[in-house]
């Protein structure tokens, strides 16, 4: 049995998320009229905190801030301090990210925001390392500032939170139309999201890449649509890209988050069902416009990867596969040369290699993150073997490295 120093209230919570900050040393509660009110008895601002298990940076934070006892300290003495899981409250984490992205033109998770005891942002971030680097502010200076801020300027917090909250009305205000969709107005669309494209890589503008699902199944429809040639190019090329690249899992089916670079070869390694849900309904009608039997494929490793690692025996989907195994990020997914020679024999083994492109020295940290970067038949060609002998080999050797 484990000793644990520290126990907060989110022992209590069934979130697997709050369940992993259970044991930290800050007084962690959980979203719930019990925080606000002690913020409001105390004046003093909250401290939100929403992310999800299988959140690479969120372990990092983690890590470096939320189990560190000084830190933990200075949270603990000036504010409120709330956990929140995305997975579990998706409506908090879209309000709060509407601010986020308000306050700092960016967004993502973990996702740290602090409050008015009114639920009001005033000051908002994501990740923040435990001392000033990155070019960014350690966390300690930030508690310190806002704690400081809130005691001695309080004009100027409640100032901002008013901007900030009339901003977040703004922005989810709507206005019903009467009118219908023209093909004037799906023609603009098509224009302003086909701008921004890659021509080399595929998708849309440049590091990092998510996979453009949606705007993808706008194209596809575009196409079959008018039969613009253009939109069908643009999705055949960026799927090519996608399927080829390390944000595919080569092995095990299913796309992992997005690319940390402009062409899809280095995942954030953690795998999402929504998109995934996304992605194999894009490749399924992308197959059923042009044929295409490696989309086909694509289509049937994502959903066998959903039914064999994503499917609850009960019945229900999980939601995500975490990025990080044994406290590594993406170690799972990676290979070495000689992993590889080991489990392949010699000949396989340097069959596997030229078609997925793994070299003595790697593509990530000295290990090879699986990807395509030649056509099969020119892999055969140069390896003196018939394409049909080359896909029987793969075929067998993914096997076996699975």
């Amino acid at each position: 049995m484990t000793e644990h120093v520290h126990t907060n209230r989110l022992i209590n919570e069934t979130s697997p998320y709050l369940l992993q900050h259970a044991h930290n040393p800050v007084d962690w509660f959980p979203w719930g009229e019990e925080a606000f009110q002690l913020a409001q008895r105390e004046k003093k601002p909250v401290l939100l905190s929403i992310g999800y298990s299988a959140c690479h940076w969120c372990h990092v934070m983690e890590h470096e801030s939320f189990e560190n006892e000084a830190i933990a300290k200075l949270m603990n003495e000036n504010f409120v301090n709330i956990k929140v899981d995305r997975e579990e409250r998706p409506d908090l984490d879209q309000i709060y990210m509407n601010a986020v992205q308000m306050m700092t033109h960016h967004g993502g998770w973990p996702m740290t925001v602090f409050l008015t005891p009114e639920a009001v942002p005033f000051y908002a971030g994501t990740y923040f390392p435990p001392e000033d680097r990155y070019n960014m502010p350690g966390f300690p200076r930030v508690l310190i500032s806002l704690a400081d801020a809130y005691r001695e300027r309080p004009e100027e917090i409640q100032e901002t939170a008013t901007a900030i909250l009339d901003g977040l009305k703004q922005s989810t205000a709507t206005i019903e139309s009467n009118e219908t969709f023209s093909p004037e107005l799906l023609e603009t669309a098509y224009r302003g999201i086909i701008k921004n494209y890659d021509e080399t890589n595929g998708g849309f503008g440049g590091a990092p890449k998510f996979p453009p699902a949606m705007s993808l199944e706008f194209l596809l429809h575009t196409h079959y649509r008018t039969g613009e040639p253009r939109a069908l190019e643009i999705v055949s090329h960026t799927c090519k890209k996608m399927a080829e690249g390390g944000i595919y899992d080569h092995l095990g089916g299913g796309f992992h988050r997005y690319s940390t670079d402009a062409r899809w070869l280095v995942p954030h390694f953690e795998k999402m069902l929504y998109d995934n849900a996304l992605l194999s309904r894009l490749y399924l009608h992308y197959y059923q416009v042009i044929g295409d039997t490696p989309a086909r494929a694509v289509a049937e490793g994502i959903l066998d990867y959903v039914v064999r690692e994503m499917t609850d025996p009960l019945g229900g989907f999980y939601s995500t596969q975490d990025a990080d195994s044994e406290g590594v990020e993406g170690k799972f997914f990676v290979w070495s040369l000689d992993e590889i020679r080991k489990l392949l024999g010699e000949r396989d083994a340097a069959l596997f290699a030229a078609y997925y492109n793994v070299t003595e020295s790697g593509n990530f940290e000295g290990e090879n993150i699986l990807n395509i970067t030649r056509d099969l038949k020119e892999v055969a060609r140069a390896e003196n073997v018939t394409p049909e002998q080359l896909i029987e080999t793969l075929d067998e050797s993914r096997r076996i490295l699975f």
